[in-house]
């Protein structure tokens, strides 16, 4: 199915700003030159201009790239800028990210693993 991001084995998301006007090949050239990684590998890329509104994801299916774009119509996404490289996140933060919420989440229940049941 095109676009079927869910077999990616993993997500990277570009820390700070993306010139949004970029394609596939700018966007791939940026996962190469910029972050060192293999936009052929089976990873997704996501990207964020300044207008937090709008994100791309660059995907290849192994054939060919895939580029996803959201435009929220309410809100913005909560999009980490501290840095100018690319951050690996887990399927569980890339959801909070659609859903407009931070990538770090200090308020979540810690999963505990008791030893003894009573």
């Amino acid at each position: 199915m095109i676009g079927d991001i869910s077999k990616a084995e993993h997500i990277y998301i570009a820390v700070g700003y993306t010139d949004m006007r970029k394609q596939i090949d700018g966007l791939s050239a940026i996962v190469q030159q910029n972050f060192k990684l293999d936009p052929f590998s089976n990873s997704v890329f996501l990207f964020c201009g300044r207008n937090t509104r709008t994100m791309k994801a660059l995907y290849w299916e192994g054939d060919s790239f895939v580029l996803l774009y959201k435009r929220l119509e309410n809100g913005k996404f909560k999009w980490p800028r501290d840095e100018s490289e690319a951050l690996e996140i887990t399927s569980q933060q890339f959801r909070w990210l659609l859903e407009g919420l931070s990538i770090v989440q200090p308020k979540t229940i810690q999963k505990s693993y008791p030893q003894v049941v009573l």
